[in-house]
């Protein structure tokens, strides 16, 4: 199985037409729409294209949204890791687990800023009842062995026989345990306050600082003059006037990088500790298999406090790991938050060739005092830059969708700086160049040159792949065998939404 699996490529099932179902979100009955289709299969270089189009994958099913006619439009939307700065807010977060982790302590209240719902991808519990919020992977040897024997008897035409790959779809069977400690520190950068609106700066008065920086210097000043031989605790004078100014900029004083707080050192008798494993998705793991019991409990539980949802099955998956990719290859995996030997969060991630993209938040209800929402989302941030070190193209954090309309689905702007994805260039702008669109209309084409049409649509339908009756053709031929002209229209419906890489690298599976 496992040469075969090299082999695989994308094979989708697409249902024709759009889908019409009750809101999530703004709960109307009927008004969320959307096109999808079933990944039998999906490698991940398929999926980074498919969701650099509009797509989202719940389990194996993946939809886009018909974004001029859905009632709450779903932008997908990117945070830029590497020159992301916690807010006030995300400090605070982080500051709350530091201190209960150290000493115990339980902070009242909900941080200011906080999702009202903080999963990374709300539409996985309010859009679809059908969703598999583990991963399912469904049993697909009959179809896995018509597809083997298409590609042998081409093969044998050629005169070839097949070779194996590096496997390149989007699963894998090695155990992966990793701590998040191992990344250094990013750089820091210095922030410069610009004065108020309607205030100039007046350059012939020192610059504005803190109180605590003036209460510094007044102490110093304090100091020197009770001690005039200028010998002080911790600096010497040197016989020069003290400086008006703070000091120069040096690390002390620059603010901290993510990692910075996310690592802060722990006392020896900490209270409590917390481990991060990543584990890829897959009973052929030890580590996934042998925690798969307590983790599902936890998910149940979850579902039972925030959703009221019955949970779903769950089967198997697998994954993938080129010679040039992170260590923990690509695919989904799960990001299991350890506390004091039990889990009580699991963050579900797909790890692509340019993004991390965040699939699902379940945690314990009991610590929802940790604020476990943007905890996950920081640490999956952090965990993005450090794959960045080894795989450089990897660079983004894909974080599902943003839903101006929808007030608890805003939070995700927060983490900045990011982009939203054009609904029909599918190029990405920056949020701040989008907001003042939306506060106006619902829907929005962010794309501001109006000539600018979509790059990667689909040009030559004929060329499109079909999987039908055990054999791979090329539309163009596929279609002289069909009389129907429902299939035709169907056909280049999904042509258009995936567009032309995907169309000639998928397999599009027809009966």
């Amino acid at each position: 199985m496992a040469s075969w699996a090299a082999l695989s490529p994308s094979i989708v099932e697409y249902f024709e037409g759009e889908d019409s179902y009750r809101c999530g979100y703004c709960k109307n009955e009927s008004g969320s729409r959307s096109n999808g289709m079933w990944a039998h299969s999906m490698t991940v270089q398929d999926y980074q294209d498919l969701i650099d189009r509009g797509w989202r994958r719940s389990g194996k099913y993946v939809y886009k949204p018909v974004m001029n006619q859905t009632c709450c439009p779903q932008y997908t939307i990117r945070c830029r890791p590497l020159q992301f700065q916690p807010s006030k807010s995300h400090k605070k977060v982080l500051k709350k687990m530091l201190k209960f982790l150290a000493k115990g302590e339980i902070s009242k209240g909900n941080c200011e800023d906080e999702p009202m719902e903080p999963t990374m991808e709300e539409t996985v519990a309010g859009d679809f009842a059908l969703i598999n919020k583990l991963d399912i992977q469904c049993d697909l040897k009959t179809l896995s062995d018509d597809l083997k024997e298409s590609f042998e008897s081409e093969e044998k035409k050629k005169g070839k026989s097949p070779k194996k790959e590096e496997s390149k779809g989007l699963i894998q069977s090695q155990h992966i345990e990793e701590k998040l400690g191992s990344g250094e520190p990013s750089h820091t950068i210095k922030m410069h306050m610009a004065p108020k609106p309607g205030k100039g700066a007046d350059l012939s008065k020192p610059p504005c600082r803190k109180a605590k920086e003036i209460r510094k210097e007044r102490k110093r000043l304090k100091l020197m003059q009770q001690n005039p031989a200028g010998e002080l605790e911790g600096f010497q004078a040197h016989g020069e006037p003290p400086s008006l100014f703070p000091p120069k900029a040096n690390k002390s004083n620059q603010p901290k990088s993510l990692e910075d707080l996310i690592f802060e050192s722990l006392p020896e008798n900490a209270s409590h500790k917390l481990e991060v494993r990543l584990v890829p998705v897959s009973f052929e793991d030890p580590e996934f298999k042998s925690s798969f019991s307590q983790s599902f409990s936890l998910y149940v539980k979850y579902q039972m406090a925030i959703h009221q949802d019955p949970p779903d099955e769950c089967g198997k998956t697998e994954a993938e790991n080129p010679p040039h990719g992170p260590d923990c290859g690509y695919g989904s995996f799960h990001q299991q938050y350890w506390l004091d030997g039990r889990i009580i969060a699991v963050g579900v991630i797909d790890i692509l060739p340019y993004c991390v993209s965040s699939v699902y938040l379940y945690y314990d209800p009991d610590y929802s005092f940790l604020s476990l929402g943007v905890y996950s989302a920081l640490r999956e941030i952090g965990f993005t830059r450090q794959l960045h070190q080894k795989t450089s193209q990897l660079s983004y954090y894909y974080m599902g969708f943003y839903i101006h309309s929808c007030p608890k689905m805003k939070y995700k702007g927060q983490y900045r700086p990011s982009d939203l994805l054009c609904p029909e260039t599918y190029v990405w702008v920056p949020i701040e160049q989008c907001l003042s669109s939306l506060d106006n209309s619902k829907y929005c084409r962010f794309n501001q040159d109006p000539e600018a049409v979509d790059e990667g649509r689909s040009k030559e339908p004929d060329r499109l792949q079909v999987f039908h009756k055990k054999a791979i053709m090329p539309y163009g031929i596929y279609k002289k065998q069909q009389k129907d002209p429902r299939e035709e229209a169907a056909v280049l419906q999904y042509a258009g939404l995936v567009g032309q890489a995907c169309s000639e690298r998928m397999l599009l599976l027809r009966n």
